[in-house]
């Protein structure tokens, strides 16, 4: 089956979701998080088959996470490299990781920590406004369009109602 692509959407979050794809591609961006640069460590780390992380990896090359560099010449071999943008995808790991080991463990608690080596302490993601730095919570966000939402989508009734572009600024829907 053939799978939609979200890659020209007019959402970060979907074209996020489109570049991972499956669920192989986050784990191999966390095994990296980890330190794995080598395709037989990503192998036997993720018992993953040798086509699928080839394709894996090869996507996030592509894409601008994983650097690929030889380390060996005889015969050539490569090693793969975050590069800033994966770097930067941490967050959403440890975002995603939060969320699982309030939600998904079991009682005897998260199978991982994250050590913040700066302060000494075990920690978990926080998200906070970038503003105020207060927390983000579903109830005190509104998500509006911004700079790079396509204007001929604007006119849309579903746009307008989903983005609440009919209310006044006091809250009331204008006629």
């Amino acid at each position: 089956m053939r799978r939609t692509s979200f890659a020209n959407w007019p959402c970060s979050f979907a074209r996020t979701i489109d570049l991972l794809g499956d669920s192989w591609t986050p784990l191999v961006l966390r095994e990296a998080f980890y330190g794995v640069r080598r395709f037989d460590e990503f192998q036997q780390g993720l018992g993953i088959a040798r086509n699928t992380l080839s394709e894996r990896l090869r996507r996030l090359v592509d894409e601008g996470l994983l650097d690929k560099r030889v380390y060996e010449t005889q015969p050539v071999r490569h090693e793969y490299v975050l590069t800033e943008s994966g770097r930067d995808f941490y967050t959403v790991v440890a975002a995603m990781t939060r969320w699982g080991d309030r939600w998904l463990a079991d009682e005897s608690g998260p199978p991982l920590v994250f050590h913040h080596e700066p302060c000494g302490h075990d920690s978990t993601a926080e998200i906070v406004c970038g503003h105020c730095r207060q927390p983000l919570d579903v109830h005190d966000v509104t998500p509006r369009p911004g700079p790079g939402y396509p204007a001929k989508l604007l006119s849309r009734p579903d746009v307008r109602q989903r983005f609440r572009l009919d209310e006044d600024p006091a809250g009331h829907r204008s006629v």
